[in-house]
Parts: structure tokens; C-alpha cells; sequence
């Protein structure tokens, strides 16, 4: 694809605003705290915009509309659990980050439990975060080089090159500040691109609703089956342990929330996100049955085979010049933010959980912001190798949604029991990491080989965080009892 000059000026006027914000930003960095948490002083708007920035990827700009294509509205469920989660967290573990002068999630367990437990709660949090975001970048690759002609190679040292540039001058207050730039430029080349395909339906919105009629405008699955992802009861249930976790104990959302400048500002960010995401999907999946309408009036020239290639070909065949450069710009912008809030948390825990307790140096001091400069360049060549490594995009997305489902809802276990019992330590809460996890592992590889069918990955956060709660607890019981 050759792209039109209008539109390669936009897309290097957008890449040259952030690494000019991140470098400006970065001259009021003095230590490592301001580095990771911007000094407290960012605006509770900025971190919402910021959190629903992180959690949108190029992946999800472009299948969520697939989704809505290829079936109905019921993906919604999904973001109305994440509402349920976000309400909870924000009552249940808001608070305990606000006790002291913390950094990263893990240090709430170093606090109750012990260095060991926050280690390898933080090393769980790293390994994830890794593996998934070098899968996101290798997924982001491959949209640039259907849009821009680019090798796979290519767009991941391009992303990765521009991401690092201004995450790592700029630290978290780059990383929110330009979440919120980036939150208006993909909504606005998503608004423009819904704009053009309803001006191109012979009725626009009246044509959009009756081509999908009463099927694929439904909302709501009642049906009780572990099998499936999008009914109502994986959606409120699973979608609220998921969210619960994401939300309440990953260090990518719980930083933003350390960010802010009281408990308060950070309860309405993250309460009011949830909202803002489920208004964010309900968009992406009109926009699918909008592209349903246009793709029925106009037939592709072959039928489409993935939920991410619908999108994407209207964006390449109907996007005029000039708009086309700013839908670049969007693509491009869901994956900087949460690319660079991959490299800024990841940063952190290894700073702030391994680094600083094993060489005993003051948060403040020099070493510490050269430390946390250091591993933010680790983590980009990190994931960009994870990015390159991999072999092709089959059933990546699905990987990606399982590494969190796995690891959030163990993670969650082991803060409820750090939270909500006083008998357990650290070698219990040990044992229902463990237990957790094995559980969560056995259902997901070992379980449909012997049962002949498998369960939906939204409800493992709820299984991983029970088993590990329960088993945490049934420890300490046991040895009251020995």
C-alpha cells in the first residue's frame, strides 16, 4: 500500500507531538517516584482517559467492530461485568494503597505477608506482562503492515522505537498525558470513520438498524454455559473477577491510581472507567453493524475469515485521503498506549519489588532513576523480541486473553487473603498461590482433553481467585489445628 503524502505528514506530525510531549514532560523528572508516579499530581480525568487508553489496544480498535459483524451485541456483557469489578475494587483495595508511600501493587504484600510473597506476586505480574505485550506488539505489526506496506520486522522497531523514545524521558506523566492525546485520536478516526460509512448506507443509521435486525442487535444471553464467553453470567460474573483483578491488584491500572492525588480522585477514575468502557464497545460494535449494512449492500471481493479484517479493509478501501493519515494515527495511537503503560509498570515492580529492596538504595536517590530509566529499555527490547519471535497470529488474541485471565484471578486470591483475613501468612497465602495457579493451569490444558470440552476464559479469574483463597485459608487452618 502506498500512502498518500497528506497522510504520511499527519502520521509524522502525530509521532513527533509525542516524543516532543515525552521529552518536555521529562524535564521535570528529579527522582524515581516522579518518574512512576508523575508526583502525585495528575488530574483524576487524565488517569480515567489514561486507564481506558491502556486497556484499548489495536487489536481491540479493530475486533471488537469484527465482533458485532459476525455475531451480535452480546460482547457487551463482557464490559458490563467490568463495571461490577471496578466498583468492588475500588471499595475493597482502593484503600490499602493508600496506606504509606507506595509504588507498586506488590508492596501492599510486602506490608502484610513478607518480601518473599511480593516477589513472586510482582515476578507473576512481569512474566505476563512480557509475554502478553510482545503478543500485542507482534498483533500490532501485523495491522501496520496490512495498512502501510511496512514489514512485520519493520513495525515493531517502528513502534517500539517512538514508544520508548518519550516513555523513557517522560515516565508516567508522559505515559498518561499522552493516553489522554492518544483516547481523542483513536475515538476520533473511529467518529470519522462511523461518520463516512453511515453517509455511504442509502438511509445512513435507519438502513444500519434494519439490515441487522432483531438478531444481531441482541444484547443479552441468559443461557448457563461455562462453554461460552458472552453470556450474561460470564459477563457480569467472569467479567467482574476479571476486572476485579486488571483493576485491583495489576500493576498496570493500580499505578495510575497512585498517580493520583487523593484516594478520592483515584476511587472516581477508576469507578468512572468501567463506565466510559462499555460506552467505548457499545461504539466499536455499532460501528461492526454499520460495517454488517455497507459489506451487505456492497460484498467484499472475498468474504471475510477474521473478526480483525473487516475494519481494516473499510479503512483501506473507503477512508479518503487526509482522514485515512488520521485513522493511521488512531491505529497506531491504541497501541503507543499500551505499549509505553507496559514499559513504565513493568519499570516499576522491577525497580521498586527487586532492585531497590536488594541493594538497599533510597528510593530517591540517583541510582534509582537511572535504574528505573534502564529497565524501561529493557522491557521494550524485551517484548519487541517476545514480538518478533513470534511464528504467526493463530489464536494470539486467545493467548493473550488467557495469560490474564490465569494470572489476575491468582493475584486476586492472594490480595484477598492479605486483605480480608488476619490468620494467614506468608507461607500459607505461598500455598494458594500455588494451588491457584496449578487449578487454573489444569483447566485450561489439562481439563478438555479428559472432559471433551472446555471452559470460556472469562470465568477463570473467578476460579483462580477462589482456589487461592480457599486453599490459603484451609492452610492456616490446618496448621492451627496441627
Amino acid at each position: 500500500m502506498t500512502i498518500a503524502n497528506l497522510d504520511l505528514a499527519i502520521l509524522v506530525a502525530y509521532f513527533a507531538a509525542m516524543i516532543a510531549v515525552g521529552v518536555a514532560l521529562g524535564r521535570r523528572t528529579a527522582a524515581a517516584r516522579d518518574y512512576f508516579l508523575g508526583s502525585r499530581d495528575l488530574p483524576c480525568w487524565a488517569l480515567l482517559l489514561s486507564i481506558v487508553a491502556t486497556e484499548t489496544s489495536t487489536v481491540t480498535f479493530l475486533s471488537v467492530p469484527g465482533s458485532a459483524y459476525f455475531g451480535d451485541l452480546t460482547f457487551l456483557q463482557l464490559p458490563m461485568g467490568y463495571v461490577l469489578g471496578r466498583l468492588i475494587a475500588s471499595a475493597l483495595l482502593l484503600p490499602h494503597y493508600f496506606h504509606g508511600e507506595l509504588v507498586t501493587a506488590y508492596q501492599v504484600l510486602r506490608q502484610r505477608f513478607g518480601g518473599r510473597l511480593q516477589k513472586v506476586a510482582s515476578l507473576t505480574f512481569l512474566v505476563a506482562r512480557t509475554i502478553g505485550g510482545g503478543l500485542r506488539l507482534f498483533l500490532t505489526a501485523l495491522v501496520v503492515e496490512k495498512l502501510t506496506g511496512l514489514s512485520v520486522p519493520m513495525a515493531i522497531v517502528a513502534v517500539t522505537a517512538i514508544t520508548l523514545v518519550y516513555t523513557f524521558f517522560g515516565g508516567m506523566r508522559a505515559v498518561v498525558w499522552t493516553d489522554v492525546a492518544q483516547f481523542v485520536i483513536y475515538l476520533a478516526g473511529a467518529g470519522c470513520a462511523f461518520a463516512i460509512l453511515l453517509h455511504r448506507l442509502p438511509d445512513g443509521l435507519q438502513t444500519l438498524v434494519a439490515t441487522a435486525g432483531a438478531d444481531k442487535l441482541r444484547v443479552f444471553d441468559f443461557a448457563f454455559d461455562l462453554t461460552r464467553p458472552y453470556t450474561l453470567w460470564s459477563g457480569l460474573i467472569g467479567g467482574a473477577f476479571l476486572s476485579l483483578g486488571s483493576h485491583g491488584v495489576d500493576q498496570l491500572i493500580v499505578q495510575r491510581l497512585l498517580a493520583a492525588k487523593s484516594e478520592r480522585q483515584a476511587r472516581i477514575a477508576l469507578s468512572l472507567s468501567g463506565v466510559v468502557v462499555l460506552l467505548q464497545f457499545a461504539f466499536f460494535l455499532l460501528l461492526g453493524l454499520g460495517l454488517y449494512a455497507f459489506y451487505q449492500a456492497a460484498p467484499p471481493p472475498e468474504a471475510f475469515s477474521r473478526p480483525d479484517t473487516v475494519f481494516r479493509d473499510f479503512l483501506l478501501t473507503q477512508m479518503p485521503t487526509g482522514l485515512l493519515g488520521l485513522v493511521l494515527g488512531a491505529v497506531f495511537a491504541a497501541a503507543m498506549s499500551s505499549f509505553s503503560s507496559s514499559l513504565n509498570s513493568s519499570a516499576a515492580a522491577l525497580v521498586n519489588d527487586f532492585v531497590l529492596p536488594m541493594t538497599q538504595r533510597d528510593p530517591a536517590s540517583p541510582f534509582a532513576l537511572r535504574s528505573a530509566k534502564l529497565a524501561t529499555v529493557l522491557f521494550a527490547v524485551l517484548e519487541a523480541i517476545m514480538a518478533v519471535n513470534c511464528v504467526d497470529d493463530r489464536s494470539i488474541i486467545d493467548q493473550v486473553l488467557d495469560i490474564a485471565a490465569l494470572t489476575t484471578g491468582v493475584l486476586l486470591g492472594v490480595f484477598f487473603l492479605g486483605t480480608l483475613t488476619r490468620r494467614t501468612n506468608q507461607g500459607h497465602a505461598l500455598i494458594g498461590f500455588a494451588a491457584g495457579l496449578a487449578v487454573d493451569l489444569f483447566g485450561k490444558y489439562a481439563f478438555p482433553a479428559l472432559a471433551g470440552w472446555s471452559i470460556a476464559w472469562p470465568w477463570y479469574g473467578l476460579i483462580g481467585c477462589t482456589t487461592t483463597f480457599v486453599a490459603g485459608v484451609a492452610a492456616a487452618a490446618l496448621s492451627r489445628a496441627g
